[in-house]
C-alpha cells in the first residue's frame, strides 16, 4: 500500500483529474448549445451501443427541440457543477483541510453523480463507454480505495 503522503497525493490528483473532465462536458454542453442545439447536444451524449446516433430519431418541432436543448445543457453544467466540487475535494485532501470530510464528501456525493451516471447511461449503453465515460468512475474508484491509507484516524467531531 502506498504512504501516508503518497496515498493522499495520489486521492487528491485523481479528484483534480476528476474534475477537469466534468468541468469539459460543461464546457462541451456551452458549446454545442450556441452551436447546434437541436442535434448538437443530444450528439454529444448518445452514441452508446442501445442508442447509436444514426439511428436516434431527432425532435423536429421548435418547441421540444428548446425543451431537449434546455434539458441537456441543465445537465452538462449539473455535470460541471460535480466537476468543482471535485476540484475542491483535490484541494481540501491535498491540504489536508477536513480531510475526512472531504473524502465523504467525495464517497457519497460524487459517488451517487458517477455511479449513477455509469449504470444509467454507460453500462445500458445509451451514451458511448470510452476512456472518459469508464474513466471517471475508475478514477473515482481509485481515490476513494488510496484515500483512507494516508487519512488520520477517524474523529467524527472533525467532520461535524
Amino acid at each position: 500500500f502506498p504512504s501516508h503522503d503518497t496515498a493522499i497525493k495520489i486521492g487528491s490528483i485523481a479528484y483534480i483529474i476528476w474534475g477537469i473532465l466534468h468541468l469539459w462536458v460543461g464546457y462541451e454542453g456551452v458549446h454545442q448549445y450556441i452551436s447546434n442545439p437541436g442535434k448538437g447536444l443530444w450528439n454529444f451524449l448518445i452514441g452508446g451501443a442501445n442508442m447509436p446516433v444514426d439511428q436516434f430519431q431527432h425532435a423536429t418541432d421548435p418547441m421540444t427541440m428548446k425543451v431537449h436543448a434546455n434539458f441537456i445543457l441543465n445537465f452538462c453544467l449539473d455535470v460541471a457543477g460535480y466537476g468543482i466540487l471535485g476540484l475542491l475535494v483535490g484541494i481540501m485532501l491535498w491540504k489536508m483541510s477536513k480531510p475526512w470530510l472531504a473524502y465523504f464528501i467525495g464517497l457519497v456525493i460524487i459517488g451517487l453523480g458517477d455511479l449513477s451516471f455509469l449504470f444509467l447511461q454507460v453500462t445500458p449503453g445509451h451514451i458511448h463507454g470510452d476512456w472518459a465515460t469508464y474513466g471517471g468512475p475508475a478514477i473515482w474508484f481509485i481515490a476513494v480505495i488510496v484515500l483512507p491509507f494516508g487519512l488520520p484516524k477517524l474523529n467524527w467531531k472533525e467532520i461535524i
